[in-house]
């Protein structure tokens, strides 16, 4: 018991940092001065989360003080019309010729898509409350000056192809809190957005992925009331569907691509796209029920790709997303609807292992807060051509069960062995068979 709390006094407390006046405990101790010394970037005497994964209250407090690590820079300087100022920005060696202005975008609305839930619960006075708290007052200034043409951090919507892609994540923050993130907006912010969203129908979405951002973004505007692009709407929607593989597979264009674009793109906004359209029946409940049964089948496959050290393959592109490529389950997870055969502590523990592996163990960000180009640490060879320091805070999006309150059977469950770990341990688990929807 005596080295639990050992363990935990080590994981959770430490040196401070102050962001917007708020004490923010590090969680990997390491700076530049260290990595010199020893070549090494591993924070030193940070120990294996063991004792960490049996109790679901300090694994909670971990990942608030981690998500509130990585999203505060993004937002408090957002709050303060400084994001430009002092972003810290990295970009891929082979960084093609798009501007490194939409980098900026691409932070905000990541980060605002990650943190949604989260932000959507209710106030209270705990010290989580009162660190969601802040970053809510944040988020909702800061999106003021996202779309305030005197703002120095209004943000790029008209100009490029890449605002296409992070203007949906930017709107899907409004879909996962209209509390927290819409309903406060006076009413001029929410025109700004509205033209914003509007802006993006120059331009077409590129046969991929891409499709389904256009029909994000339009049904944003059917949610609220506006008028919407049917055929932007629909072309996305159409075009996934033509493209599922099977097995809660979709091919990303017409050639299958083995990555984890299913998780940082299709499966979340296919099908918070059709819910809208089930919602406001422009399609059938089925078509949405549909969706969302195959993204439980690659949900509970990715809980199976977590090995039992809490590592997964760095596989495909764009893997400086890192926990990114976990949205499907988290969202799955938050949204309650795991397949029965998976208890919510199986995911908990298992997505702690890699948090802990990917971000505290080695050190993954900068000495001024700010997440590094790479999959693990800094990888700088490892970014694509498209990707700079805003695209790495697609990272967000796997802490998407914090949107479940404190007392939930995920954070209150006893610890459970995820699958590989039990598998590999000899002990009893689910056997995998494929499926036909």
């Amino acid at each position: 018991m005596a080295n639990r709390r050992q363990i935990l006094k080590a994981m959770m407390l430490g040196g401070t940092i102050s962001l917007g006046g708020l004490p923010l405990r590090l969680l990997a101790r390491n700076n530049e001065a260290d990595i010199k010394k020893t070549g090494k970037r591993e924070a030193p005497g940070v120990p294996a989360p063991d004792g960490l994964l049996e109790n679901g209250t300090a694994v909670r407090a971990y990942w608030v003080e981690l998500l509130y690590k990585m999203a505060a820079p993004v937002l408090l300087n957002l709050e303060k019309d400084e994001l430009r100022k002092n972003m810290v920005v990295r970009k891929s060696p082979t960084f093609d010729s798009r501007t490194i202005d939409v980098t900026y975008l691409e932070a905000v609305g990541r980060t605002l898509a990650g943190v949604a839930p989260w932000l959507e619960l209710p106030e209270d006075n705990s010290k989580e409350g009162q660190l969601r708290k802040r970053l809510r007052e944040a988020a909702v200034k800061g999106l003021a000056n996202s779309v305030n043409p005197e703002a120095k951090d209004c943000l790029n919507f008209t100009k490029e192809m890449q605002p296409i892609v992070d203007t949906a994540y930017y709107v899907q923050a409004f879909i996962r809190a209209p509390k927290a993130l819409w309903e406060p907006l006076d009413s001029i912010t929410k025109q700004r957005v509205v033209a914003a969203v509007k802006s993006l129908r120059n331009r077409k979405p590129f046969e991929s992925n891409w499709v389904i951002f256009g029909s994000m973004a339009e049904a944003f505007l059917l949610s609220i009331g506006e008028d919407y692009d049917n055929e932007r709407l629909m072309h996305g929607v159409e075009r996934l569907k033509g493209w599922y593989v099977g097995d809660g597979w979709y091919s990303d264009g017409p050639r299958f691509a083995f990555d984890y674009y299913n998780a940082y793109v299709m499966h979340p906004f296919m099908v918070d796209t059709l819910k809208i359209l089930s919602d406001h029946k422009l399609v059938a409940e089925k078509d949405y029920l549909q969706a969302h049964k195959r993204m439980v089948r690659y949900a509970e496959q990715q809980e199976k790709m977590i090995s039992p050290e809490g590592t997964f393959p760095p596989i495909g592109r764009s893997i400086p997303y890192r926990t990114g490529a976990f949205q499907a389950l988290a969202m799955v997870s938050w949204k309650q609807d795991l397949p029965q055969h998976i208890d919510p502590a199986q995911v908990r523990g298992a997505l702690t292992k890699v948090y802990h592996n990917m971000f505290t163990k080695v050190n993954s960000f900068d000495k001024d807060g700010w997440l590094e180009l790479g999959f693990v640490g800094s990888q700088p060879d490892v970014a694509d051509y498209y990707t700079s320091t805003g695209s790495l805070y697609m990272a967000t999006l796997s802490f998407l069960p914090l949107g479940l309150p404190a007392d939930n059977a995920f954070w209150k469950n006893p610890p459970v062995d995820w699958t590989a770990k039990a598998a590999w341990a000899g002990q009893p688990f689910h056997k995998d068979y494929h499926v036909d929807y």
